[in-house]
């Protein structure tokens, strides 16, 4: 059939005919489903149509062993899989990342993808499915129920593996600050009022000790993933499909990944529940959290530059204002900020579909997926450009950092044992009433001598509990 200068073909299911674009490698049941969900815009993630691929290919490979599919057609088969898993066919993937049918229309649209790939390899028309046909061959001895599953935990194991080392680059940048930083005595701050010393240094140590647990989390609950549910088909009792065939997929699998996969010991619980990605997302939002808080600290920090508390400079990397020359604002904090409010939002998404799913299957898999992939992508790229773009070239104000220890009363909090509470707390008021710091009134009341002030108001002694500063605290008789 002529449509212009387009050629089309008529394919059918049971629910009718459609006419599809003869260039196109999906096919009706693909065409209908893209009708049907027109929700995000957004199309489903490559990296799931990729492991689609690696899951079609060893599938198909295994079944050419145990002889239920021809070799010709299942050699035909494979090739287009591993076309799949290149990347060569994403956009023929029409389908939207929200979708009913608990990933029924990617199952297929990949399914359609690879039997007319298969035909054209062989020679034949495009739709001719009586010679390789979708079902019937490309998803011979599967299911959407135990495929979609399986493709999801490659996928996402594949996209944390990328996380950790965007993370071990943001630690390597926090731990290069935590040493530069390390001899800069700053003010603490506790309920945004002035507290007693701290070391910047140790300040960037605390960030970097928030990553390195994030590092330890992630990679315990990957290797959760590594356990699948292929060959356990509609519900997870394996029907239709020979009990050798889940052996050698899952080898086929490991040989095709690199991962160290292996079959779950219960099928049933492998296809109906899905709390992994409750905890992997849980795990990711714990994080994120965290990295906002980090984000609104170096904001704080650098605020100012005249007004502020101008303690460090973060880099500039734009302007600041449409309006106002000269302005330069943290942007690369904020924009952690808002990734980090996505990924909290992202969890509660993927909370409910989990609980959503009823008996022995969750159909909620398409917006789990689409949320968990998206996460992940979130914070691997705000992992990069916070490491690189901020935390790398961050200096300080040496000189404004001193000045607020000299002047704050917080310092006076390690006199306590010296001069007892009462005596501090007059020390304090008077500071605050004349202006004066801390040293200047203790040496106008020559309550010490100034060396032994000096040595209590070390910068190390008062921000690093040791032997050193235990010597130095009066001891009763």
């Amino acid at each position: 059939m002529r449509r212009g200068l387009l050629m089309s073909r008529i394919e059918k299911d049971f629910l009718g005919e459609m006419e599809i674009d003869d260039e196109a490698y999906y096919g009706v049941q693909s065409k209908r489903a893209a009708q049907n969900f027109m929700v995000t815009g957004i199309s489903v993630s490559p990296e799931l149509i990729h492991a689609l691929g690696i899951v079609k290919k060893a599938a198909a490979t295994v079944n050419i062993k145990l002889g239920y599919l021809n070799k010709k057609k299942g050699e035909a088969i494979v090739q287009a899989a591993e076309e799949i898993r290149e990347g060569k066919f994403n956009e023929e993937v029409i389908l939207d990342s929200i979708q009913g049918g608990a990933g029924t229309s990617i199952n297929m649209n990949i399914n359609e993808i690879i039997a007319n790939r298969a035909l054209e390899i062989l020679g034949y028309d495009k739709g001719d499915y009586a010679h390789v046909h979708p079902n019937t061959d490309v998803n011979m001895a599967q299911s959407t129920n135990d495929v979609i599953p399986t493709a999801v935990r490659i996928a996402t194991i594949k996209k944390i593996d990328g996380l950790i080392e965007a993370a071990k680059l943001l630690k390597k940048r926090l731990a290069e600050k935590e040493e530069e930083f390390d001899d800069i005595l700053k003010l603490g701050r506790t309920q945004l009022q002035d507290a007693v010393p701290i070391r910047l240094g140790q300040e960037f140590g605390a960030y970097r000790k928030t990553v390195d647990r994030f590092l330890n989390r992630i990679k315990e609950i990957r290797n959760d993933l590594t356990e699948i549910n292929l060959g356990a088909t509609a519900v997870g009792t394996g029907l239709n499909a020979d009990p050798k065939y889940i052996e050698l997929a899952i080898k086929e699998l490991r040989k095709n990944t690199g991962l160290k996969l292996e079959s779950t010991d219960n099928l049933v619980d492998g296809t109906q529940n899905t709390d992994v990605f409750v905890e992997i997302s849980g795990r990711l939002k714990t994080f994120a959290s965290s990295l906002s808080k980090i984000a609104n600290d170096l904001r704080l920090l650098d605020s100012g530059p005249q007004a502020g508390l101008n303690e460090i400079n973060l880099p500039a990397v734009q302007p600041g204002s449409s309006i106002m020359p000269g302005k330069v604002n943290p942007v690369i904090p904020e924009m952690v900020n808002q990734a980090s409010f996505q990924v909290l939002g992202n969890d509660q998404t993927i909370t409910l579909a989990s609980e959503a799913g009823q008996l022995e299957l969750n159909v909620m898999m398409p917006v789990m997926l689409f949320n968990v992939l998206q996460s992940i992508n979130i914070l691997t790229n705000v992992n990069r450009i916070f490491a690189e773009k901020c935390i790398k070239d961050i200096t300080v104000n040496r000189q404004r950092c001193n000045e607020f220890v000299e002047r704050s009363v917080g310092i006076v909090t390690a006199l306590n044992p010296h001069i007892g509470y009462t005596k501090a707390c007059e020390v304090a008021k008077r500071s605050l009433r004349e202006d004066k710091s801390i040293k200047e009134i203790i040496l106008e009341e020559e309550i010490m001598s100034e060396e032994k002030l000096s040595q209590i108001l070390n910068p190390i002694e008062m921000t690093e509990p040791g032997i050193a500063g235990e010597q130095l605290l009066p001891k009763e008789a």
